[in-house]
């Protein structure tokens, strides 16, 4: 169960977050229009402040477009 507390202050944090990145949730939702189908690779990659880089990559399944979605109609909610 989610805790009604957290949501609410998570919700704070997302608008601030959007206000510091306004291109990112434009970004999210190309890609919700371009549709994010079972075999998609989603690639990530961090640089750190000293230059470091991180990368991962995952492979989308059928339960990760679920939980994609669940997650994606509980940002509409805010």
């Amino acid at each position: 169960m989610i805790n009604p507390v957290k949501l609410f202050k998570m919700k704070g944090l997302w608008e601030k977050f959007v206000q510091n990145h306004p291109k990112f949730p434009q970004f999210i939702s190309a890609v919700q229009n371009n549709g994010m189908n079972e075999g998609t690779i989603v690639e990530i990659t961090i640089t750190t402040a000293d230059g470091k880089n991180l990368s991962t990559n995952i492979k989308i399944t059928e339960s990760d477009k679920e939980m994609l979605a669940e997650l994606s109609e509980l940002m509409k909610e805010k």
